[in-house]
């Protein structure tokens, strides 16, 4: 995995989602995982450490899975794979109007309503818990411009969906909306394509 390269006068964005850029349909257009606060996002496998575990000796002799079978993957990995596969999708369709737009992933979202309140047009929610949402183009802090951003919460989303399929769907439902929000169409439209197919 590489670093997404740095807007001026943004953060880093973390490491790209693997295979992003890899092929023609998410060529140009920056796909990434944000370096969110509070995902510590676990670089590998989990490793045992107890030294006494391994002087018995039952420590582990070598990997539970091989790196072959798709469990070997993180779920945060998983889950990055999944967003980047729906993602495509759409991009094949409107990728000239996306590619000046950040797709990132938090884990939990960092917003709550109010009571009386309901969430705004650009947030995805399944009741009161958000479930992603579109942060449009602006200016921060110092002044500086800013990309649009689809930020998907992987928490809530994966917690929605049973298995990597209904994971998968879900995602890409929920991205439909986002980019219809951010494109200023149908969710249909967003679906069919330009030229409606």
């Amino acid at each position: 995995m590489t670093p997404s390269a740095q807007v001026p006068g943004r953060p880093p964005t973390g490491t790209a989602i693997p295979g992003a850029g890899q092929t023609d349909v998410c060529a140009g257009s920056r796909i990434s995982v944000g370096d969110f606060p509070g995902d510590p996002g676990r670089s590998g496998p989990r490793v045992v450490t107890s030294r006494r575990a391994e002087r018995r000796g039952h420590g582990p002799r070598g990997p539970i899975l091989p790196p072959e079978v798709p469990r070997w993957r993180s779920r945060s990995a998983e889950f990055d794979a999944a967003a980047l596969e729906a993602f495509a999708e759409i991009d094949q369709h409107w990728h000239a109007q996306l590619v000046h737009l950040d797709l990132a992933v938090d884990m939990v979202p960092r917003m709550r309503l109010r009571p009386g309140e309901t969430w705004p047009e650009e947030v995805v929610a399944d009741g009161d818990v958000p479930l992603a949402r579109l942060v449009p183009a602006g200016v921060d802090r110092s002044g500086q411009p800013t990309r649009a951003r689809l930020v998907l919460f992987r928490k809530p989303l994966t917690r929605r969906a049973p298995d990597a399929d209904d994971l998968r769907d879900l995602i890409y439902s929920v991205l439909v909306e986002l980019v219809s929000q951010h494109l200023e169409i149908s969710p249909d439209e967003v679906e069919s394509g330009p030229d409606g197919h």
